[in-house]
């Protein structure tokens, strides 16, 4: 029970939060603009001329965001102790990031002077089309990604004003709220009636708000910019998990307690594989365990974001420090906030939007305390941190792919710096303007896409960059063959699932037939989603892609004419002083 509290309305302490961060994070943009003056433009803007310190690359070399706060939390109240396994191949991935690839991706980068993946590419292999492609392909995934981050921190401003009554962020509540839905059913029951979507003036208030603030102080501060808004988020994200969990599981009895509790309002599902689901689905079978390690470890390490902050460490020995620092950190996140979510199942049993567990617990277990009310609005205010700062890294991947490997390798190889500047300030401008018109009238399931771009760019660069960092014998068609042939596997394998599933739904056509005829009926697997993949064997696409990808880059690099002895000694074997 929440004596003397409204939980829907957190009141001004979220939009003081929210404020307090764009404030912080122009001011950190001020900051980072004296700090790169007199460098060399491009480098220091989009690398920081290669200046990151361990504690630097630790916490900003990852992938938190708004589902970090939103998303997992969900998944952790609705199938239970199970997503620590969902999760537990991330604990890994500073080990892959920065000691299998970040480390020889660094030195690659220093031989080559380059600060973006694909002109690191191309100077790899000495081949204009490897660049040009993997920058393509680069621009297109994270744009994807870009534009939901773009939502998702508008809908955050339209829902900090006070009295929104909202809490989550699922895409189920924003197409409508009930009464709405209920009166364009009343409508649509009318043939002559004509329903008029309202115009949503507070979500597009927070469209301009959040996309003035992010494009304004990464234009201000540029890649520092990016990584000090990110250290500055990862560092209060930490501390509002920590205060959650310390608080949230002694009021629920403790973890024991809190499990036995869980169980009574559940199933005993909730406390083993393959978990808790309420409609009887499997959450997570040993296939999907297995391809979680796939997902997580290959997916995550070869993130285009990722590798531009691997890039600018300052030596060998600060990532060899940062791998301790990302480990540490990262299960200060992810296993308290399961912790959390299953004390949850003790204190709010029956929550009917999973996504509000970390907003209601943050409100409820503030309540009565000293600056409670702050202080939940910080917890709540997290996850727009995350958004900023994983929008400011993609605004300048995608900028620094436009500017280098496509205006100077390709328009204007000798443009001047004057030039390049201009170019940068318009690309950034642009795609600031591309995710505002984009998220104007924002497509329905646009998580789907976030997915899918994400899990596409693992499955097309993982074997190639680490044919590049470690095999001599690759060459530049194998690079195009690994990249290509792993996307189109994991967009077909994709793409057969969305048939599969659209046929479940229509069960009186006859291509629906023959679609169910070939692939089979539902697997009763993974989240009931219009947009999840074919499952063969119940494995994700993903790890039949990489398998493909590793084939073709393989096969065609043998296939093919070596590369000069020249040019690979130049990047394997010690050059003399």
């Amino acid at each position: 029970m929440l004596a003397g509290t409204d939980i829907t309305n957190p009141g001004y302490s979220v939009l003081f939060a929210l404020l307090l961060f764009i404030a912080a994070s122009v001011w950190l943009g001020t900051m980072a603009q004296k700090a790169m003056e007199k460098k060399d433009f491009l480098k220091g803007f989009f690398l920081g001329n290669r200046g990151l310190g361990a504690w630097t690359l630790a916490l900003t070399a990852t992938v938190q965001s708004g589902g970090t706060f939103m998303g997992y939390p969900a998944l952790v109240y609705s199938h239970g102790w199970i997503v620590l396994l969902w999760i537990g191949s991330y604990m890994v991935v500073p080990l892959m990031s920065f000691a299998v690839v970040g480390k020889r991706m660094a030195h690659l980068s220093r031989l080559t002077d380059s600060f973006t993946v694909p002109d690191l590419l191309r100077e790899r292999f000495g081949d204009a089309r490897v660049g040009l492609v993997s920058s393509i392909m680069i621009i297109t995934f994270l744009s994807f990604t870009m534009f939901a981050q773009f939502k998702a921190g508008a809908t955050i401003m339209k829902h900090a004003w006070p009295g929104s009554g909202v809490l989550a962020l699922s895409e189920e509540f924003e197409e409508m709220p009930a009464a709405q839905a209920a009166s364009k059913e009343t409508a649509s029951a009318t043939p002559t009636a004509v329903s008029k979507k309202p115009i949503d003036r507070k979500y597009y208030v927070g469209l301009v708000v959040f996309t003035v603030t992010v494009v304004g102080y990464t234009l201000i501060g540029g890649f520092l910019a990016s990584v000090w808004t990110d250290l500055f988020q990862s560092v209060m994200m930490v501390i509002g998990v920590m205060i959650l969990v310390c608080l949230a599981v002694p009021m629920a009895g403790g973890m024991e307690q809190a499990t036995q509790t869980a169980i009574k309002h559940t199933t005993a599902d909730i406390a083993f594989g393959p978990g808790y689901n309420v409609d009887g689905r499997q959450f997570l079978t040993p296939g999907l365990a297995l391809s979680m390690f796939f997902i997580w470890i290959f997916g995550g390490f070869v993130s285009p974001a990722g590798l531009v902050r691997v890039m600018a460490a300052q030596s060998t020995e600060v990532m060899r420090k940062s791998i301790c620092l990302l480990s540490f950190y990262n299960c200060l996140i992810y296993i308290p906030l399961v912790m959390t979510c299953i004390a949850a199942r003790t204190m709010l049993p029956h929550l009917d939007k999973p996504d509000e567990v970390i907003p209601r617990m943050s409100m409820l277990v503030t309540e009565g305390l000293p600056f409670g009310a702050f202080l939940s609005g910080l917890i709540l205010a997290a996850p727009f941190g995350a958004i900023m700062a994983s929008v400011s890294c993609f605004i300048l991947v995608i900028s620094s792919g436009l500017v280098q490997d496509i205006y100077v390798r390709c328009i204007h190889p000798q443009a001047t710096e004057a030039q390049v500047r201009r170019a940068t300030n318009i690309s950034m401008v642009g795609v600031g303007l591309i995710a505002v018109l984009a998220n104007l009238d924002p497509p329905k399931y646009l998580q789907a896409l976030v997915v899918l771009s994400s899990s596409a760019g693992g499955a097309s660069f993982t074997v190639p960059v680490l044919m590049a960092c470690y095999w001599r014998r690759t060459t530049a068609a194998g690079m195009l063959a690994g990249m290509l042939v792993g996307f189109s596997c994991y967009f077909g394998l994709s793409l057969a699932g969305w048939l599969q599933n659209w046929a479940i739904t229509a069960p009186d056509n006859q291509f629906a037939q023959s679609v169910l005829n070939l692939l089979g009926p539902d697997p009763q697997i993974g989240i009931a989603v219009m947009f999840r993949p074919y499952y063969v064997f119940g494995i994700d696409p993903i790890v039949w892609s990489l398998f493909a990808s590793t084939v073709a880059g393989i096969g065609t690099s043998l296939l093919t004419t070596p590369p000069s002895e020249e040019r690979v000694s130049r990047f394997f074997d010690v050059q003399p002083a």
